[in-house]
């Protein structure tokens, strides 16, 4: 165990958190929810960083941190369905949801296979994260401020996180498709 990989488990442990804080019965619940999502956010660029800086990157923590990733993300996303229970939040959650799976999947393929490196995190991808992130954190504490311009630009983020995240699953299916072709 080291910092890095403390960092993720605490952001592990903050998905329950969020959860249970999104469905308390007061007004202030959905910024707490989204201060909580800020918080994890925040940790996985610290982790990130933390193990570069102090070399202490390990197998363990290269698996974790993107379950722990994908957790926050994928639970925040169904939360906030009751919340927009429609066809224009529904659509662009289950192209996220998806894009993870399926791209989890890829990669986990292309480390058995040896080719893990032509499906590494690219900067679309990082920045697909970003707009996640924000699209989320405003999402989350519009369920407590009620504003129309705060919700307009929490779906103009989503969409954009959406229209981002097909975009680098195409990135890395063509990255992969030799191997696909190869092994068919």
């Amino acid at each position: 165990m080291n910092i890095p990989n403390a960092f993720t488990l605490f952001r592990i442990l903050l998905v329950p958190v969020l959860v249970a804080v999104f469905y308390l019965p007061y007004g202030w619940t959905g910024i707490a929810a989204a201060t909580i999502f800020t918080v994890a956010a925040l940790t996985d660029w610290i982790d990130g960083y933390l193990a570069r800086k102090l070399d202490q990157s390990t197998q363990f923590g290269a698996f974790l941190d993107p379950v722990a990733d994908k957790l926050m993300v994928a639970m925040a996303l169904i939360v906030l369905l009751e919340r927009y229970p429609h066809a224009w939040f529904t659509i662009p959650a289950m192209v996220i949801i998806g894009r993870e799976i399926v791209i989890s999947a890829l990669r986990e393929w292309m480390a058995e296979i040896g080719r893990r490196t032509s499906v590494a995190v690219s900067y679309v991808g990082k920045f697909k994260t970003t707009m996640q992130m924000i699209a989320i954190i405003v999402l989350l504490a519009q369920t407590s401020l009620v504003d129309n311009r705060i919700e307009i630009l929490g779906f103009v983020a989503l969409y954009l996180a959406a229209a981002l995240t097909l975009w680098s699953m195409i990135i890395y299916l063509r990255a992969a498709w030799p191997d696909f072709k190869g092994s068919m």
